[in-house]
């Protein structure tokens, strides 16, 4: 199941399991207890965009150039 969308769901109605589930099947993520490949597909969509998310948040700062900090303005 999307752990992700799960963990939404929950936080959104924390005493209501069957909503969580009800919405989930009604999205097509869920058909019953069993994941579909729509979930499956919507769990690697999640994963790939976090990984994206992450790897983009750890790079290093470079060192700016005052050229590159203001690319229309000369400086003398």
């Amino acid at each position: 199941m999307p752990k992700f969308l799960k963990d939404k769901l929950t936080a959104e109605y924390p005493d209501n399991p069957r909503a969580v589930y009800g919405t989930m099947n009604k999205i097509g993520a869920m058909h019953g207890n069993k994941e579909t490949a729509k979930g499956r597909a919507m769990e690697r969509k999640h994963e790939s965009d976090m990984v994206k998310v992450v790897s983009h948040a750890r790079k290093a700062p470079t060192k700016s150039n005052r050229s590159d900090s203001h690319p229309g303005m000369r400086y003398r």
